[in-house]
């Protein structure tokens, strides 16, 4: 059993609210991207995406939220993450630190990996980060005490071994690209075509082809309309196969969780550095988000851009990928922490403050609405009808819902349901549901 004495969850006043507005909108906003694995084709999500819908406004958004979105309210719930990591782990910082910490922060992580694997088999949502974010958890424990510095250095590992890797491929490409236009130049003279001509032509051609249907797409586009036309069973089926398929079989997972663990050891970093709970000027916030947007959005932006034009050729994304999207994720937190220096900024995110504190529960409501009532064959069967400007309305439909829902929770509550029983269950102890006032009466 937990000593109470030595750990327990933190008060309602004691809670820091920048954590708390940073929490909500970043699983407020990953809904823009969850939304579409659950509107739409997966199969034309991972191959060509413009059969989802390719209109002027479609477009535009869909570059938009590449740019923005995409990638990065994961990124900021890691950073978050780590962050977070240090609050519960704070009496844990010293050798002598009690055993009791690192008992409940062990416990505390095995049970939000059961949640995830709830999410994920009894839920349906195939693109939970929960389970992710619990085993990338289970090995942050030994790394407390070790200085910002290094824990920045050992965070951008992933995102340098990607631009390496990236490199390659870019280089890769880039001699392609001159062998199919001397192999073509070969051609127009008429001219005989060498093997090394002929095999880069043939290649050239393999990667065209992806952006059309062929006979493997077809079926999964077989199987994805069967899924969706039956009852809960085989749309369960699908889904499972789908996370069994990607993140077991591709082994998705293992680069999930090293990109989330590595992401964590640079929250952690900012936390020690005071820049992520706000103790840093508006000033260094300031520079913080020039920074950190001027290199991220406009790698992301161009990124963009590169995939949209639907060819071949060399892309830079290949190498900033992970760069810009960590660097675009602490600009968010760097803008936030800026807004909140005012005024006038706490005051247009104070109703976001709710939505952190309900954050676990309103991650299950999105799925649920999503999954299970707009486009499940079961619920209101909208899945394949709306391309990408549609799903971003609809998108920012369940956001407000679900920001409405969570500030009328908590004049109530203490906390979300989910959150109630995540603590109750890492506590062996029933935690406070009901919402107290100053004195202690309930509410």
């Amino acid at each position: 059993m937990v000593d109470n004495a030595t750990v327990a969850p933190v008060a309602d006043r004691a809670r820091i609210e920048i954590l708390d507005v940073l929490r909500g909108l970043a699983i407020l906003l990953i809904f823009y991207m969850n939304i579409s694995f659950q509107a739409s084709s997966v199969t034309a999500l991972f191959g060509d995406f413009r059969a989802i819908g390719w209109t002027a406004a479609d477009r535009t958004t869909w570059i938009w939220v590449q740019t923005l979105l995409e990638g990065t309210q994961r990124g900021v719930l890691e950073l978050l993450f780590g962050a977070g990591f240090m609050v519960l782990t704070a009496r844990a910082m010293h050798p002598d630190g009690p055993v009791a910490v690192a008992d409940l922060f062990m416990r505390r992580t095995l049970w939000l990996l059961l949640f995830g694997l709830l999410n994920i088999f009894l839920v349906l949502w195939v693109g939970d980060i929960l389970t992710t974010y619990a085993l990338a958890s289970l090995f942050l424990f030994p790394f407390r005490l070790l200085g910002p510095r290094v824990l920045l250095g050992l965070g951008c590992l992933f995102a340098l071994f990607t631009a390496v890797t990236g490199a390659i491929e870019y280089s890769g490409r880039t001699a392609l690209v001159a062998r199919v236009e001397a192999a073509q130049a070969q051609q127009a003279q008429g001219a005989a075509l060498s093997a090394d001509h002929k095999k880069a032509l043939a290649e050239w051609q393999t990667k065209l082809d992806r952006f059309k249907p062929n006979a493997e797409t077809k079926k999964e586009r077989a199987k994805e309309r069967q899924a969706y036309a039956g009852g809960w069973l085989p749309y369960a089926q699908y889904m499972w196969s789908n996370w069994i398929g990607f993140f077991i079989g591709k082994g998705l997972l293992l680069v999930m969780v090293i990109e989330a663990f590595c992401v964590m050891l640079i929250g952690i970093a900012l936390w020690k550095w005071g820049v992520i709970q706000g103790q840093r000027s508006a000033r260094f916030y300031a520079v913080l988000l020039a920074c950190a947007y001027g290199f991220g959005l406009t790698a992301r932006y161009f990124g963009a851009l590169e995939i949209s034009s639907f060819a071949p050729y060399p892309k830079t994304i290949w190498i900033t990928a992970e760069a810009a999207r960590i660097a675009t994720s602490i600009g968010h937190v760097a803008l936030i922490n800026l807004l909140f220096k005012a005024a006038a900024g706490r005051s247009i995110l104070a109703p976001f403050k709710a939505c952190g504190r309900t954050a676990f529960s309103l991650y299950f409501l999105q799925q649920i609405i999503g999954l299970h009532i707009l486009f499940a064959p079961y619920g209101l069967g909208l899945w394949g009808k709306f391309g990408w400007a549609t799903q971003f309305w609809i998108a920012t439909g369940v956001i407000a819902l679900c920001v409405l829902v969570a500030n009328l929770w908590v004049l109530r509550f203490a906390n979300g349901p989910l959150e109630w029983a995540w603590r109750s269950l890492s506590y062996v102890k029933w935690q406070p549901f009901l919402r107290r006032a100053e004195g202690g009466a309930v509410i």
